[in-house]
C-alpha cells in the first residue's frame, strides 16, 4: 500500500488526481499541496512513498521540491511543460506525466512507481532514454486540445473550437467560436508550433487564425490586407506574410 502527496497549485487537477487513485486498491493515505513550500513540509512529517509533483508551483517549483524529498519518497512529475522532462529524470523520476493525460496513462505511472517501491527495480539508461523519446515525441504532435490555466482550474479547449488567436507578450487571446474569449498564459509563437499549420495559419506576428474561418480577402492601400472571418471579425494580414496569400487563396 502506497502513501501518496499530491502537490499541484490548481484543486482541480488535484482532485482529478484523488479520484484516479481512489480507484486502486493499493493507495493507502493521499496528502494534498496547494504550492511548493507546503509541499516540502508535508513530505518531511508523512515521508510518502510516492510524491506527484507540479513543476509550476508557488514559492517553490516542483524541481526545487524534489531535491529537498525524503530518500524513501519516489517522484512522477505530473505537469503541462514538456522541457523539464530531461532535469526530472536526472533526479531520479520514476515518470513523467504530461497533462492532458487519460486515466491509462496516470495509472502506468503509478504502476510504474509501484514496481520500483516494492521490487526496487531501478531504471536503466535506455529505459529513461524511451521515455524522454515518448515525452518529446508527445509533445511535437499537433495539440487537439490546449490546457489553459485559470486561477482555481484547469480548462481543456478542443482546438475545433478557435477561430482565431491574438497575441501581445506572453499572453494570447483565444477567440471561440460561441463569441467567447479565454486568455492563455502562452506565447503565439509556442502556440503557432502546438497547431496543425494544415487548419491554422499565422497571419501577423500577433495573430493566428483558422484558415476555414477566413471568407474574404480585401487589399489595403499600404500593401496589408484585411482578413474577413465568417464570424464577422476583421484581421490583418500583414506586408512581410504575403507570400501566405497564395495558400490562403488555393
Amino acid at each position: 500500500m502506497l502513501n501518496v502527496l499530491i502537490a499541484d497549485d490548481e484543486r482541480l487537477s488535484r482532485e482529478t488526481m484523488k479520484m484516479l487513485l481512489s480507484q486502486r486498491t493499493d493507495i493507502d493515505r493521499v496528502y494534498e499541496a496547494s504550492d511548493g513550500k507546503e509541499a516540502m513540509e508535508l513530505a518531511q512529517i508523512y515521508e510518502p512513498e510516492l510524491v506527484l509533483l507540479d513543476v509550476e508551483m508557488p514559492r517553490m517549483n516542483g524541481m526545487e521540491v524534489a531535491q529537498t524529498l525524503p530518500s524513501k519518497s519516489n517522484v512522477v512529475f505530473v505537469t503541462a511543460y514538456n522541457e523539464h522532462a530531461a532535469n526530472a529524470f536526472e533526479l531520479d523520476a520514476v515518470d513523467y506525466v504530461l497533462k492532458p493525460y487519460d486515466d491509462d496513462r496516470f495509472n502506468k505511472a503509478i504502476a510504474r512507481a509501484y514496481s520500483r517501491i516494492h521490487e526496487e527495480s531501478p531504471q536503466d539508461v535506455v529505459q529513461i532514454g524511451e521515455m524522454l523519446k515518448q515525452i518529446i515525441n508527445q509533445e511535437n504532435t499537433y495539440r487537439d486540445r490546449l490546457v489553459i490555466r485559470d486561477p482555481g482550474r484547469i480548462r481543456l479547449v478542443d482546438v475545433n473550437d478557435i477561430v482565431y488567436i491574438s497575441g501581445a507578450g506572453n499572453y494570447a487571446e483565444i477567440h471561440l467560436k460561441d463569441g467567447k474569449q479565454v486568455l492563455h498564459r502562452e506565447t503565439l509563437t509556442v502556440l503557432e508550433g502546438q497547431l496543425n499549420p494544415d487548419i491554422f495559419v499565422r497571419i501577423h506576428r500577433s495573430t493566428i487564425v483558422k484558415r476555414s474561418a477566413i471568407s474574404e480577402l480585401r487589399p489595403n492601400e499600404k500593401g496589408d490586407y484585411s482578413v474577413i472571418l465568417n464570424t464577422g471579425d476583421v484581421l490583418m494580414l500583414s506586408r512581410r506574410n504575403r507570400t501566405k496569400l497564395a495558400e490562403l487563396t488555393s
